[in-house]
């Protein structure tokens, strides 16, 4: 089964400079009422700058040793050996909601925005979407599921170190780009000297496009690879959201663009769209999820079989 949906039309330009504080995000679509629509705050909830980095605090800390080994330990060779492992999809059989449920023991020690259990993030990205694009519940959804995937810290889906699971996402085979985040700790990764994967190209030819492109391993590309082979009904750009919603250098920096093709051109329009609210929802304000359970549950009917293999 497809499902079409319009695609929206944004000038070269608007994806081009679309930053944290583009809070106006027509794409194509009615503008929601400004003085009913999700307001993104300034600050994050540790009174920080959201993706601040270099702010000096204990979590800080966390954050940037989180980042030095991920950027040593994720290889092309790692990537695809967890690519196979873990498309097997032999380690549980449950459905969605099952899932949300199993990620109220979850921290992203990535993140230096948050530290909610992880269905509050979702939770708010969707409701914050869900008010202001009433009618797009295919994206309602996909922000639910969205970080699905960190089940992988979980004891019964291997408990993969923090590194393996979270934080942003970047190509392998070809040079890090240098707007990845404490770029600097990629000189100890293997692939760094590897002649191979030092250009820009790497082992990739321009405009590929993505699907054909590596990418770091985590909860990103496991929850893509759950949704697809499992027979999802939502469009192709909620797929992509899913797989690439951590590619920062991508959809902030604007990096590795050389390696999309036209179909990925298309389905950023709507991860620029989906960003605003996956980062700046992020609130101590928490979401009542009895409340909002039963709407949710319907959409994973209608795009989803009841139980799905992980």
């Amino acid at each position: 089964m497809t499902i079409l949906i319009p695609q929206p039309e944004l000038s070269e330009g608007h994806i081009d400079d679309y930053d944290a504080k583009e809070l106006v995000l027509d794409g194509g679509f009615v503008v929601p009422n400004k003085t009913e629509a999700f307001d993104a705050p300034e600050i994050n909830s540790f009174g920080n700058s959201f993706r601040d980095y270099n702010a000096e605090s204990e979590r800080q800390k966390t954050v940037e040793e989180f980042y030095r080994q991920q950027h040593i330990n994720q290889s092309y060779d790692y990537v695809m050996k967890m690519r196979e492992e873990y498309g097997k999809l032999d380690k549980a059989v449950m459905s969605i909601w099952e899932c949300c449920e199993l990620l109220n023991d979850v921290v992203d020690d990535s993140d230096p925005d948050l530290d909610e259990p992880q269905i509050q993030h979702l939770l708010q990205s969707a409701e914050a979407i869900r008010k202001d694009y009433p009618n797009e519940d295919w994206l309602h959804l996909t922000a639910l599921i969205h970080d699905l995937g960190k089940v992988l810290l979980l004891p019964q889906f291997g408990q993969l170190p923090q590194w393996a699971v979270v934080g942003d996402t970047f190509p392998l085979g070809c040079a890090f780009d240098e707007s990845n985040v404490h770029h600097k700790y990629f000189t100890d990764n293997p692939d760094f000297k590897n002649p191979a994967y030092s250009t820009k190209n790497g082992i990739y030819k321009e405009g590929c496009g993505l699907d054909n492109v590596v990418i770091s391993w985590g909860h990103d590309d496991y929850m893509y690879l759950v949704a697809k082979e499992n027979g999802t009904t939502l469009p192709h750009a909620a797929l992509f959201i899913i797989r690439y919603h951590s590619l920062y250098p991508l959809h902030k920096a604007g990096a590795y663009k050389h390696l999309m093709n036209k179909e990925d051109e298309e389905d950023l329009k709507w991860l620029n769209i989906f960003n605003k609210y996956d980062l700046y929802s992020k609130s101590k304000v928490l979401v009542d999820v009895d409340e909002v359970k039963p709407y949710y549950q319907s959409l994973i009917k209608k795009y989803f079989t009841e139980k799905l293999r992980w």
